[in-house]
C-alpha cells in the first residue's frame, strides 16, 4: 500500500496509520485577515463583556439595597450570563489551541 501525504491508510483489519494529516490553515485566501477579523471581535466581545459585568453589578447591588429583588434577580442573572461571555472568550484560544495540539497524536 502507498502512504500518501494526508491520507489514511488502512493496514491490518483494526489498525490505522495517519501519515501526515493535519490542518491546512493557508488554503483559503485571507486567512490573515480573517485572524485579525476575529481578534478584533474577540476584543469587543471581551470588552462588553466586562462593561456589563460593571452595570450588572451596580444594578444588582442598588436593586438589592432598594427591596426591589425581581429586578435583582434580573441583574445577577446579567452579571452572571456576562461572566460566562467573558470566560468563553478568553478560552476560546486556548482550546483551539489545546484541540489542535491533541489533534495529530490521535
Amino acid at each position: 500500500m502507498a502512504h500518501l501525504t494526508g491520507v489514511v491508510t488502512l493496514i491490518a483489519p483494526h489498525t490505522l496509520l495517519a501519515a501526515g494529516v493535519y490542518p491546512n490553515f493557508n488554503g483559503v485566501g485571507g486567512a490573515g485577515q480573517l485572524k485579525t477579523v476575529i481578534g478584533a471581535l474577540m476584543t469587543i466581545v471581551l470588552i462588553v463583556a466586562v462593561l456589563m459585568m460593571v452595570v450588572c453589578a451596580a444594578t444588582w447591588a442598588v436593586a438589592s439595597a432598594h427591596g426591589n429583588y425581581q429586578t435583582a434577580t434580573k441583574a445577577r442573572t446579567g452579571l452572571l450570563v456576562a461572566i460566562g461571555a467573558a470566560a468563553l472568550d478568553g478560552g476560546g484560544i486556548a482550546w483551539i489551541n489545546f484541540l489542535l495540539g491533541v489533534g495529530p497524536t490521535l
